[in-house]
């Protein structure tokens, strides 16, 4: 099974979100027919329903026209074992039994073209039979038609987990031994959003989809809306979940409220999501209030990416888990203390840095543990780290995979309405419904949605409402993460496969950027030194480059560009570096000797002074000094005098640029426009005996010369 969880998981990155109204990509070439569901009800059948809805639409994607294209609900077996249920996910091909019969959608699809789907299955007779025993069972919405130039066959098709407490107009039956459960639930942008932010200055984002996000209709205001309300109806359900927050997030949203930027091309605007932001911070703090909340990385880094960041160096890594304090100060609720979820099961060197960071536990994925826990936590060898797992299956379900049913010609389809209802349908198998009796099962399923679960409110609703439905008919018990982490780990061993998949890690060369850049802010601290009018810290002028290190190594930014994650960093350092200056020469500086020093004007805008060294590049005409290093005090600039020397007279230019002792480049270059009418002490010296050497030539050519015309006369004579 820990093999089957390991390769599960390797399928996730491959989801692509698409229902309540968003669509699907295909995966898979040739397909013809994407099935978009937009409703589906109930979620759940219980002894009350009477019928089966399903709603949505068809839509050709191929570039032939599909012609009577016709839908039916088919209905499987209902699942006795974990493979079963990962087939389903996984979108194998199903022996099932059709619901209904075949319903035509349209005449005919023109490529581009959409139909709407609607079936309605009355749950009596036959077809409530196929529903008779609790359990999950696998629901099918298969799509046929005949393109242009083929055959009849199934060109769309979605499957997902149908929960059954209870055969429509059956009695449920009672249940015993029903396991404990938290809900974690996750609140984190979809993508870091700042652009810049440096020590002193107003926020700037990148761009102002953060306040898209938090607003009324935005992903982030309805998990809160959506939980707040179901915190209210449902005391159970409350007592189970615990709120898992961004301390990024935030940080963010908090610096919005004080207004901020938005980054343009043309140059920076005002943020419009100011009230939103205020709003939102308020709606969270009122949601948290004293109810369990549990601290994610700064940004939600990805941990072993920060480890070869900076290698050999804990910083990063004591930095991403160390938000808490943030959590704190922002919402008014302290986190579990020393409880981490990090995404991913850390590697051994993250563990290291982790327990030097104070992390006591953290939670993770089950499958990488070894042993796997049945629910109980395991305490790593060589560790003092717990590790909680979460619940692979239904953290699978709930992210959602690709449904290949039948061919390489079906379109790969998930959505976002069937990966919620597939994670009700595993928590409902793992809590033991319909599963054989004496069959082991977990004592406590630790359920992780998805990070950045993107659904409408109406969806976060359901959802909640439906385990809500579950601890109400006791197929779950409510327990919260603090009762869970008082007990003792159920075992000792390793982190399984090695800790994190390198291939689902931060891009190489975006590690690689980010190391350099790590390595110049590091540079532009040592040559800092505290101003004693300022009295600021050098590493609080550095500290926005490192927590843009921190989100340019978010597991977000997976799939996405590599240089979007590296913007925020450079954006900082550029910040930084950019205010100590060397000024442009708005005139031709004339050389008086050529021994006159060269004046070069120094502007130095942070609030801590540095040590640097001037650099002379195309400076054929001139040979400074050997380099040494120049005090810039804070907040001030003056000339400084660059001892030079004259190489030749005339007109020529020299580019001026400053940086710190380690290498660390500081601002821009200038260019210089000199003129020279004298020479150095050095080149007159070298003229002098260059004119010393020609006349000893000239004078030894003419001794020679008279000395043979000498020769030659005294030979005439004699």
């Amino acid at each position: 099974m820990k093999r089957f969880a390991a390769a599960f998981l390797s399928v996730l990155f491959l989801a692509v979100p698409a229902l309540a109204g968003a669509s699907v990509a295909q995966a898979e070439a040739g397909a013809r027919l994407r099935v978009d569901l937009t409703g589906l009800g109930p979620r759940v059948i219980t002894s009350s329903a009477t019928t089966l809805t399903v709603t949505g639409t068809v839509t050709n994607t191929g570039d032939r026209k599909v012609n009577r294209p016709q839908v039916r609900l088919q209905v499987g077996d209902r699942a006795t074992t974990e493979r079963g249920v990962g087939d389903v996910l996984a979108g194998a091909v199903i022996k099932d039994t059709p619901l209904t019969d075949f319903t035509p959608v349209a005449e005919a699809l023109e490529p581009g073209q959409s139909a709407p789907l609607n079936i309605t299955v009355p749950l009596t007779g036959a077809r409530a039979e196929r529903f008779s025993r609790p359990g999950v069972y696998p629901l099918l919405v298969n799509v046929n038609g005949t393109p242009e130039f083929g055959g009849p066959a199934r060109l769309g098709a979605v499957s997902m987990l149908m929960p059954v407490l209870a055969g429509p107009g059956k009695q449920a039956s009672s249940r015993s031994g029903a396991p404990s459960m938290t809900l974690l639930w996750p609140l984190t942008g979809n993508v870091p959003h700042v652009y810049a932010s440096p020590y002193g200055s107003p926020l700037v984002l990148a761009d102002d989809r953060m306040a898209g996000e938090i607003s009324a209709d935005g992903r982030l205001n309805a998990l809160v809306t959506a939980a707040t309300a179901a915190a209210r109806t449902n005391s159970d359900l409350a007592k189970s979940m615990c709120f898992a927050l961004d301390p990024d997030l935030l940080a963010t949203v908090d610096a919005m409220s004080r207004g901020y930027l938005v980054h343009t091309e043309s140059g920076n605007v005002d943020g419009k999501g100011v009230d939103a932001a205020k709003a939102w911070l308020a709606a969270v703090r009122s949601l948290v209030g004293s109810r369990c909340v549990v601290a994610l990385p700064f940004a939600d880094a990805d941990l072993d990416a920060l480890t070869r960041i900076r290698p050999g160096d804990a910083g990063l890594v004591t930095r991403a888990a160390t938000g808490a304090a943030t959590i704190q100060q922002l919402t008014g609720v302290t986190p579990q203390a020393g409880v981490l979820w990090p995404d991913g099961t850390p590697s051994a060197s993250v563990l290291t840095a982790l327990t030097e960071a104070g992390v006591r536990t953290v939670l993770a994925d089950a499958g990488k543990l070894a042993p796997a826990a049945a629910g109980g936590g395991v305490t790593v060898q060589g560790s003092t780290v717990r590790v909680q797992p979460t619940d692979s299956l239904i953290s699978a379900a709930m992210t959602g995979v690709p449904s290949v049913p039948d061919s390489v010609t079906v379109p790969a389809t998930t959505e976002r309405a069937v990966a919620s209802q597939n994670g009700l349908g595993a928590l409902a198998f793992r809590a033991g419904l319909g599963q054989p009796a004496g069959q082991q099962r977990p004592n406590h399923l630790l359920v992780a949605p998805p990070r950045r679960w993107d659904a409408s409110a109406e969806e976060f609703t359901t959802y909640l409402r439906q385990v809500g439905d579950f601890l109400d008919a006791g197929l779950v018990t409510a327990t919260g993460l603090s009762s869970l982490l008082a007990t003792d780990p159920a075992a000792s061993g390793a982190v399984g496969d090695s800790g994190q998949d390198p291939a689902a890690g931060v891009d190489a060369g975006v590690v690689a950027t980010l190391s350099t850049l790590n390595v110049q802010a590091t540079g532009l601290a040592s040559a800092m030194q505290v101003d004693p009018t300022k009295r600021v810290k050098p590493d609080d002028v550095v500290e926005p480059v490192r927590l843009a290190e921190l989100r340019g190594a978010s597991t977000a930014w997976r799939g996405l560009p590599a240089d979007a994650a590296t913007t925020n960093a450079q954006a900082e350092l550029a910040a930084i570096s950019g205010r100590v200056t060397v000024s442009q020469p708005k005139q031709t500086i004339a050389l008086a000797s050529g021994n006159s020093p060269l004046p070069v004007y120094v502007s130095n805008d942070l609030p801590v002074g540095i040590n640097a060294r001037f650099t002379l590049n195309n400076n054929t005409g001139l040979r400074p000094e050997d380099a040494k290093d120049w005090y810039f005090p804070a907040s001030g600039g003056k000339n400084y005098f660059l001892p030079v020397e004259a190489l030749r007279a005339g007109r020529f230019s020299v580019d001026v640029s400053l940086s710190t002792p380690t290498g660390t480049p500081l601002g821009s270059s200038a260019r210089f426009e000199l003129t020279s009418t004298e020479y150095g002490a050095i080149t007159i010296i070298a003229t002098v005996a260059a004119g010393v050497a020609l006349l000893l030539l000239a004078s030894r050519r003419i001794y020679r010369r008279l000395k043979e015309a000498r020769a030659g006369r005294d030979v005439i004579d004699g």
